[in-house]
């Protein structure tokens, strides 16, 4: 994207082992590192198999409670699990969606292909680039030889758990212009702490009309909007990508799902965990642990990272043809998509026996409106403009929603 601007070409490089300890995720603030699980999420044994139930959210957790016949107010996980064994994993999982909660039921890779959704997945590639409309290219400023490719480049990031956080994050790190847009009555998780760093970040309700003008405007001033909310939540509100396209002729849309644009399970809720419980990788841990019997979690939440950064490439991607070519553009990512090509990549042998990375000298610390953030330095290495991020993180509301 820095040559398109003007600027010679610089070399990048990514350290695999620093990579890999950046997507781990982990971080401290002031010294403590946050739990990052509510006591409800994991897996449970139900009648005939297992099932996965994500509960860091208060209304997923109580939902689930409730179906499993539990006060939510009084119910332990002990009482959770006795109620998970008169269910069979599928109907749990059934009931789950159509009450519109987010469980899923534990499948093998063979099962997982077997299934409608398997096979739509299969059938799709890693991401979609695709062309909305016809637009001239829009003005960036002036990029000089010491600025980071993405210097001017303006990103309204309308994510909030890992995967579109981390996309935004990356871009920030590239000298993007990143505004975090927060709904005030939805509740965030710990990790914004990391994955806010570089960024601005505002508060805006799209249910008024206040926060709709508010919006509109930074549409007006924007490069790229990245959302990850429910399928079709934000069209229903006027900001879907083709009416983003009307708005904002020449904008770059990247929309992240769970499933995908296309399949039975195209509009289904999800997060890591859930997509990796479904698409058969909790059981192929199990085997390779050699305890087939119960399932685990991968040792990181890859989906949601690897589609983090799918995001940013796909963004940058965008940007470049809307540069060269003009247009409005729309890129999609799922981490079931993720999920299928890392399948594809093949496994580690023995993969257990691998030494974790030494994370100490990859760490740094920096202020941050949370406290003291210790966490991963970015693992990309730009010869020419190093990867950083000059702004500290922000609480919800701490900037205002404008450019």
């Amino acid at each position: 994207m820095g040559h398109v601007r003007g600027t010679e070409r610089q070399r990048v490089s990514v350290d695999a082992v620093h990579a890999a300890a950046e997507c781990l995720g982990w971080f401290s603030i002031d010294g403590r590192a946050p739990e990052l699980w509510d006591k409800f999420s994991g897996l449970y044994r139900a009648r005939d198999g297992w099932v996965r139930v994500h509960a860091n959210f208060r209304h997923h957790r109580e939902g689930a409670l409730r179906l499993l016949g539990l006060d939510p107010g009084h119910a332990d996980r002990k009482a959770a699990e006795q109620a998970m064994l008169s269910w069979a994993a599928q109907a749990f999982e059934d009931a789950a969606a159509r009450a519109g909660l987010v469980a899923t039921a534990c499948r093998s890779f063979a099962q997982w292909d077997a299934t409608e959704a398997g096979r739509a997945i299969a059938a799709q590639p890693l991401f979609t680039l695709t062309r909305l409309g016809d637009a001239e290219p829009l003005p960036l400023p002036p990029l000089s030889a010491q600025h980071r490719p993405l210097e001017g480049v303006r990103v309204l990031d309308l994510t909030r758990i890992l995967a579109g956080p981390v996309g935004g994050r990356a871009l920030a790190a590239y000298g993007a212009d990143v505004m975090l847009v927060n709904a005030p009555h939805l509740p965030n998780i710990e990790a914004i702490a990391d994955t806010s760093r570089g960024k601005r970040s505002a508060l805006v309700d799209l249910r008024t009309p206040e926060g709709r003008a508010a919006m509109d405007d930074l549409v007006a001033g924007a490069h790229v909007f990245v959302q990850g909310y429910c399928p079709g939540a934000l069209h229903r509100l006027g900001y879907g990508p083709e009416q983003l396209a009307l708005r904002r002729p020449g904008i770059v849309c990247v929309s992240l799902s769970a499933y995908g644009p296309q399949g039975p399970w195209k509009d289904r809720r999800g997060f890591d965990s859930l997509v990796q419980t479904a698409t058969g990788f909790n059981l192929a841990e199990a085997e390779a642990a050699g305890d087939p019997g119960r399932p685990r979690a991968l040792p990181m939440q890859i989906l949601d990272e690897a589609s983090g950064y799918l995001i940013a490439f796909g963004a940058a991607a965008a940007l470049r043809r809307q540069q060269l070519e003009g247009g409005s553009w729309h890129v999609q990512v799922s981490l079931a998509q993720t999920g299928h090509w890392l399948r594809q990549l093949g496994r580690v042998p023995n993969g257990f026996a691998v030494t974790p990375p030494e994370l100490e000298p990859l760490l740094e610390t920096t202020a941050s409106r949370y406290g003291a953030l210790r966490a991963v330095r970015h693992s990309a290495g730009l010869g020419r403009t190093p990867a950083l991020w000059r702004r500290p993180s922000e609480r919800p509301g701490d900037s205002e929603a404008r450019w």
